[in-house]
């Protein structure tokens, strides 16, 4: 485990003048997904409430990092959006270490396009032509639609970066094990990058988590097939998974989590902690009610 005791000095008051008190403070380790790094920042912030003694030191970078650093042994909790590979499992093991997985929630992998884009639904199979290699959608004119202020309606491919577990789930859900991503995509650091390149260029298409949507951005319904039904994405279609790109949100620990871990783990999954994910836009494991 990579759980440290930090020294923090405190000042008391001593009836005959100041002296100092040495307290040991636990911190775990947490580290990983973009997607999941808010809502992990917020329940590491209200944790301090709960336990004074424990402070939990959040880092994102993505999914990949994040899987890394569980590989490697200096992380006691990895945040992913998408499920480690057997070959990672396989390395980690290889290096003492036994990942385990515990959903934290839910997430709908939202399409986002520009706010003035006249597209109001797509489908899977459209969306795979779009960014798939070889797919044959490259302007805007091939969906029918003409998009204002898109010259020569070109398509303007926004991604993520390939150590982004939503890269990795994207492709795998919409484009498939053995396709790969059209070149020239335009790779972003973060869902956030994402959502701001879409918010400033008509003719852009991207996509990431949903808590990354804001009032200045469009995102279609999306439906599997043709003929299938257009679900919007929410909170409600990623919980009820009846949204075609919904995903679980992940995080995994070296073996069965004990300790400060494992208080903490059980504080995110109980009504209080599932409560801070809803309110950043995600979908809780369960229904709870919330102020």
């Amino acid at each position: 485990m990579c759980l440290r005791k930090l020294s923090f000095v405190a000042l008391a008051a001593i009836v005959t003048g100041l002296g100092t008190v040495a307290e040991a403070r636990t911190v775990i380790q947490n580290k990983g997904s973009d997607t999941l790094v808010n809502v992990a920042q917020a329940w590491a912030e209200e944790y301090r409430k709960v336990d004074a003694d424990v402070a939990v030191a959040v880092t994102g970078g993505g999914s990949g990092t994040g899987i890394a650093a569980m590989i490697n042994g200096t992380v006691d909790i990895a945040n992913a959006s998408r499920k480690m590979k057997e070959k990672e499992i396989n390395l980690a093991k290889e290096r003492g270490q036994n990942p385990i997985e515990h959903v934290v929630g839910y997430d709908a992998l939202a399409v986002f396009i520009h706010q003035d884009n006249p597209l109001d639904e797509v489908t899977i199979e459209q969306l795979a032509e779009i960014y798939g290699e070889d797919g044959a959608t490259e302007n805007w004119g091939d969906l029918g639609i003409e998009v204002p202020g898109c010259k020569d309606n070109t398509m303007v491919l926004v991604s993520r970066q390939n150590n982004s577990g939503t890269y990795a789930y994207f492709r795998k859900a919409v484009l498939g094990k053995a396709r790969d991503y059209k070149l020239g995509t335009r790779d972003m650091h973060g869902s956030k990058d994402v959502v701001d390149l879409v918010e400033k260029t008509p003719c852009a298409i991207g996509y990431s988590g949903l808590a990354y949507a804001t009032d200045h951005i469009k995102m279609p319904c999306v439906s599997k097939t043709a003929g299938d039904s257009c679900v919007a994405p929410s909170v409600q279609s990623a919980s009820d998974g009846s949204y075609p790109i919904a995903r679980p949100l992940l995080m995994y620990t070296n073996g069965e989590p004990e300790g400060a871990v494992k208080a903490y783990l059980d504080w995110i999954l109980s009504d209080t902690g599932q409560c801070i994910i809803q309110k950043k836009g995600y979908a809780p494991i369960r229904d709870v009610a919330c102020n």
